[in-house]
């Protein structure tokens, strides 16, 4: 569809789907759509959560598990706090004494930063390299897009130093030069609508020029209010490269509007050409 270079894997078009010459910015999330440091966190804020969620009459743990998922994935793209929340009243709807969100965001905090020291000792120790935790085909996207002398920038609800430092640790800070963008103190300001709506601006474009990639449903929304291209990455938090659509990220980004999804980068080229019907 659109594109001389068959698709190897699943890609999945909206009706309403067009390709767009027109594109010269390219925004990307980063964690599950660049990065895959952070693979498995929506497990984590569920083990943080079920430690408090008792089972109720009629509900197994799968269900209440898919449940939490299906929470958890549709705040992707948000500050932590918002799933907490969420959290918070999902275990007193069941009768169980929640902590405050604060309490449950520092669980989780703890619990991911753990996670996080580990990979990045084993890249820096050499056990493990750089590339097994960059989702599956993205370098050579971003090699392409690149080439094609599109401004690439990052657009992360994670907070900006953390960013930066992941994108360093991963070899990917040469792509964006100085459009690296994460939360900040002022969570307006560095909001994904608000950094978008500032890009647009400082670099003089409209949203017809924007396309967009991630996993969560925030950058989807965010791009089709101001009228871009929105690639749904319904990227597995489990197995890199696996080439399935995570079902719960499938199901939110479809809803938030996505134009495309996909898995993964495998496509990348043929993505492209697509997209850019060039």
């Amino acid at each position: 569809m659109y594109s001389t270079v068959p698709f190897k894997g699943l890609v999945e078009f909206s009706p309403g789907f067009s390709p767009r010459s027109q594109i010269s910015h390219v925004v990307f999330d980063f964690d599950g759509t660049l990065s895959w440091l952070r693979h498995g966190w929506p497990e984590l804020m569920c083990e943080v959560f079920q430690r408090y969620l008792p089972t109720t009459s009629g509900e197994t743990g799968e269900s209440i598990h898919d449940l939490l998922l299906e929470d958890i994935l549709g705040l992707n793209g948000k500050p932590s706090i918002h799933q907490m929340r969420l959290g918070a009243q999902r275990l007193r709807e069941r009768g169980a004494r929640s902590p405050e969100p604060e309490e449950l965001l520092r669980q989780y905090q703890e619990l991911l930063a753990a996670m996080i020291r580990e990979r990045t000792g084993a890249i820096l120790s050499g056990q493990a390299r750089r590339e097994d935790f960059v989702v599956h085909g993205a370098r050579a996207l971003l090699e392409a897009l690149s080439r094609r002398g599109l401004t690439l920038a990052i657009l992360s609800g994670t907070i900006e130093h953390q960013v930066k430092q992941e994108a360093e640790l991963l070899d990917l800070t040469r792509y964006f030069g100085r459009h690296i963008y994460g939360g900040t103190a002022d969570a307006v300001q560095s909001s994904k609508r608000a950094v978008i709506g500032r890009l647009l601006r400082e670099e003089k474009i409209t949203g017809e020029h924007l396309l967009s990639f991630g996993d969560g449903p925030v950058e989807m929304a965010v791009t089709k209010e101001v009228a871009g291209l929105a690639v749904g990455v319904a990227s597995d938090e489990e197995q890199n490269g696996s080439g399935v659509l995570q079902p719960q990220k499938r199901k939110v980004l479809s809803a938030a509007g996505a134009d495309v999804l996909v898995p993964d980068y495998r496509d990348g080229a043929a993505l492209i050409e697509c997209i850019l019907a060039q």
